[in-house]
């Protein structure tokens, strides 16, 4: 494949309109064609509105309470549109851990937020109370023209202190599934409706749960547990919508098991301790079924232990990306739909494996392109390398790397192999990373640059005023 057929170039350079050290803007990514949602999860003003605009709050007296920035592409400028506050903000909230966009509609988790709160509350409103520490919440705004305003406040039904509700999400049109990885049921069991399980004997099994939107009003649609669930599995670790499937990672999940069961089943062996799985949902009518159940078919042995298969999940039309960390330097493994029958297309693992950790711990699959994210990538390299190679030079730990691959027929190639213009040690570029048509954007949460403006094209700071302020950076082909 020419690797000039698809080149990938810089675009925008995005700073917080506030930005300031240990903000880790670029936490948390989500695009949808012109508009980007960023989560900085550890912004601490104690602001509890939304700015509708390019200002935000520099006030830093609640700290770790979290924001998320909206910004609009006008052109090829990227604009804030919004600067986005929890209503019930507060401290080590965590707002901003996870985001994720569609349309008009945005869906914010905060892990740290505290509210024992069971039921959801349709509107601007949420919870001043904190008996529950770190249950979780998620917050849903939409849009109307420019003008953003929450929507909903979402609670699990079966809220409790340590879920952490929230720690993934997705949306596809009126439907937000949400991932709570330390929920501690031990239902094995979907359950379709607005109820859920209050049992807590087994501990960070997890769960996801569903909402759908009628008009303006979220309702729960589903409770659902992984049909072989058990303690510590982290089922709802990451989670992806893509429309009427939903995809589950559960990273701690440990059978044995070498194949894909297409169908409602699972194994219940536990000898390959965190191998990993990947449950695939589908929704017909309002009932949610497995379709399947996915490990790793490829990886030795088999599968091995501790690959953690499902730390990240992306799934667009009949594909799915999933990433297994551990599996020695870390790998991507591609699945692919047939009917109701899923299976193996490919293995993916980075080019330049020496400089290489955490390879997939971000992806992104849209049509029959995926980007991947490897914070932990140690490249000396600072631009945009187009084709098959990478740099082999581990003299900048930390610095962070983005893959991005081409399909052509059923075949996998590295198109581009993506540094920071301004990359310098432990900026984590790469540690989230969106894809949307012809656009990636990576979010590098410990980058230092001092700016707080938007440089829409190739300038980039070079200085290091703000260390772990977070960045935002943008490619285009």
């Amino acid at each position: 494949m020419s690797a000039t057929l698809f080149l990938w170039n810089e675009g925008s350079y995005l700073k917080a309109s506030n930005s300031d050290s240990s903000d880790s803007l670029g936490w948390a990514v989500a695009l949808d064609g012109d508009t980007l949602v960023v989560g900085a999860y550890l912004e601490s003003s104690s602001q509890t509105t939304i700015t509708n605009g390019t200002t935000a709050s520099a006030d830093n007296s609640a700290d770790g309470s979290g924001a998320v920035y909206v910004y609009k592409r006008n052109g090829a400028s990227w604009i804030q549109e919004a600067y986005i506050k929890a209503p019930n903000a507060e401290a080590w909230d965590s707002f901003g851990y996870s985001v994720a966009i569609q349309g008009d509609t945005i869906a914010v988790g905060a892990i740290g937020e505290g509210s024992s709160q069971t039921t959801i509350t349709n509107g601007p409103t949420a919870s001043a109370d904190n008996s529950a520490p770190y249950s979780g919440a998620v917050y849903v705004y939409k849009r109307t023209g420019t003008t953003w305003n929450q929507e909903a406040y979402i609670k699990a039904s079966n809220a409790e202190a340590g879920d952490s509700f929230g720690y993934s999400v997705a949306i596809q049109g009126d439907t937000i599934a949400v991932g709570a990885y330390a929920e501690a049921s031990n239902q094995t069991t979907i359950t379709n409706g607005n109820t859920s399980s209050a049992d807590n004997s087994n501990g960070n099994s997890g769960a996801v749960y569903v909402y759908k939107r009628t008009g303006a009003t979220w309702d729960q649609e589903a409770y659902i547990k992984a049909i072989n669930g058990e303690a510590g599995d982290l089922f709802g670790y990451s989670i992806s919508l893509s429309a009427e499937t939903l995809v589950v990672g559960a990273p701690m999940e440990s059978s044995n098991q070498t194949t894909i069961t297409n169908g409602t089943t699972a194994s219940a062996n536990n000898s390959s301790f965190s191998s990993g799985a990947v449950y695939v949902y589908v929704r017909t009518g309002t009932v949610w079924t497995q379709e399947a159940y996915l490990k790793a078919i490829s990886a030795p042995p088999t599968p091995a232990a501790g690959q953690q298969l499902g730390i990240t999940v992306s799934i667009h039309g009949n594909t799915i990306a999933a990433s297994a960390t551990q599996s020695n330097e870390g790998a991507v493994y591609v699945f692919v739909r047939n009917a109701s029958a899923w299976s193996v297309e490919a293995e993916i693992r980075a080019s330049n494996p020496t400089t290489v950790n955490y390879f997939g711990f971000s992806l992104s699959v849209f049509g029959d392109t995926i980007a991947v994210g490897t914070y932990w990538e140690d490249g000396n390299e600072n631009r945009v390398l187009n084709g098959t190679t990478a740099c082999t030079d581990n003299s900048l730990p930390g610095s962070g790397a983005v893959y991005v691959y081409q399909r052509t027929g059923t075949t996998w190639t590295q198109q581009s192999y993506i540094k920071a213009r301004n990359v310098q040690s432990n900026d984590w570029f790469g540690y989230s990373v969106a894809l949307s048509e012809d656009t990636i954007v990576s979010g590098a949460p410990q980058e230092d640059g001092g700016q707080t403006v938007n440089a829409n094209g190739l300038l980039q700071n070079w200085n290091e005023l703000k260390p772990d302020s977070g960045a935002i950076y943008v490619y285009n082909r």
